[in-house]
């Protein structure tokens, strides 16, 4: 069988058997190895960007001293700059994977990696979704994300599902009916895992549990569910695995940085520390004792196009009592919860669509800073803003257009300008609020 999805990955330039290679040599270090690697790294990474990346040289300054703790704490307002001031040298949009961030925290930008760290990133995903008898190759994935509505994204999307060997469950309409189509692809199809947004997950198991229907008793060859992107309470990952009668896996990631901590087969929340340095910090930027919470700031070891130094991602967790640098332990994530939105012809849209509507209006020229959506009626929301110049008409009709073609028509939108949106008690911006 050709590996189609290791073919991919090397046809685009990604160097994925010299990862293989590197990832297996990490994994296998002694406890006193590890550290030596993962000092090595960090200095190494550090040298790099000061040297190479006049962004990142400009953030740190004049601090000649190279300790760890005074390095600045790199946030995604930093980051909102066009891509050229924030490469490397040596890299250009020829020679680096380019990406959007979602914006689920509201702080959408763009990044680069260069193919290396990227080739990394999946090799270390192929290993997780390996503790579960995935194969990336040959398993067939049911995928409960978006998916690009314009006819050209649509198609590269689909052939991406070719060519990953999946099959699409596009969430933003999530109504009894669709539903209802979902789980006869299910009887059809022989899938062996499930992968997507936790709501949307969530919802198709609600729907199951009104019919009475165990999934792996019309689907008999489902493995496991990784759930991502939102946070799974502990009341929904006990429906799942009812409905499901599968393994439920949680799965935390990053697209800028990496898969962050990934459920292993202990019921652990293991963190990547492969690829990845992650600290646990208070409010004045301190290391706090595992055990306590904090905010999280990462460090991405390998990531040379693009500086993620110290790096705060926007979310609060807690590391377990018992991590080792080597196996650091996610005991709790605190934060990035999303609503779904309830619209009036009954349909019911994941708050993550919101992604797809908004990703219309932002740019790499990082005009809009910040935004949010609010529901206040069925068919009334409100988006608040932040940006340096207000948004013109020619955008906000882009934005209804999108809205149109991923929620439905008729729905009334007000745009409204900001200084400073409000953020939950910790600090979090929630992108999409329901006030129903």
């Amino acid at each position: 069988m050709i590996r189609l999805f290791d073919f991919s990955l090397q046809l685009n330039g990604f160097p994925l058997k010299k990862a293989k290679s590197e990832l297996e040599k990490i994994i296998h270090l002694s406890e006193e190895e590890f550290i030596t690697f993962l000092e090595n790294k960090k200095k190494e990474i550090v040298d790099f960007h000061l040297n190479h990346n006049f962004f990142y040289k400009d953030l740190v300054g004049d601090k000649t001293d190279e300790n760890w703790e005074n390095l600045p704490i790199l946030n995604k307002q930093n980051l909102q700059k066009p891509l050229e001031e924030r490469l490397s040298k040596g890299y250009s949009k020829k020679n680096i994977y380019l990406n959007k961030t979602s914006g689920s925290s509201g702080t959408p930008f763009v990044f680069a990696k260069d193919k290396y760290s990227h080739a990394l990133t999946w090799t270390s995903i192929i290993m997780r979704f390996g503790w579960f008898g995935i194969d990336f190759n040959k398993s067939y994935q049911a995928r409960f994300y978006g998916i690009p509505l314009d006819f050209i994204g649509y198609q590269k999307e689909r052939f991406k599902d070719f060519l990953t060997n999946r099959f699409r469950f596009p969430v933003f309409d999530l109504s009894d009916a669709v539903l209802e189509k979902f789980l006869q692809k299910f009887k059809t199809k022989k899938f062996e895992y499930i992968n997507g947004y936790t709501s949307s997950i969530v919802l198709f198991a609600k729907f199951l549990q009104q019919k009475n229907i165990i999934l792996n008793e019309v689907c008999p060859t489902l493995k496991a569910c990784f759930v991502t992107s939102e946070m799974l309470f502990e009341s929904d990952k006990k429906l799942l695995e009812k409905q499901f009668g599968i393994p439920i896996i949680r799965e935390y990631g990053a697209s800028e940085l990496d898969l962050i901590a990934f459920e292993n087969p202990e019921g652990k929340w293991q963190v990547n520390s492969e690829t990845l340095f992650v600290e646990i910090l208070d409010e004045n930027n301190n290391p706090v004792p595992h055990g306590t919470e904090g905010k999280i700031v990462i460090t991405s070891l390998f990531n040379k196009a693009n500086p993620f130094i110290r790096y705060e991602i926007g979310d609060i967790g807690i590391l377990d009592e018992k991590s080792t640098p080597q196996k650091p332990i996610l005991k709790k994530l605190i934060g990035r919860t999303n609503d779904v939105a309830i619209l009036p012809s009954g349909k019911k849209s994941p708050g993550l669509t919101f992604y797809y509507v908004t990703k219309s209006i932002i740019e790499d020229d990082g005009n809009v800073k910040e935004f949010i959506i609010k529901q206040n009626k069925i068919d009334t929301f409100e988006i608040e803003y932040i940006s340096e110049k207000e948004l013109v008409s020619e955008q906000i009709q882009k934005i209804k257009e999108a809205i149109d073609l991923y929620l439905e028509p008729n729905l009334n939108f007000t745009f409204t300008r900001k200084i400073v949106l409000e953020r939950t008690n910790r600090g979090k911006l929630k992108q999409f609020q329901s006030y129903l």
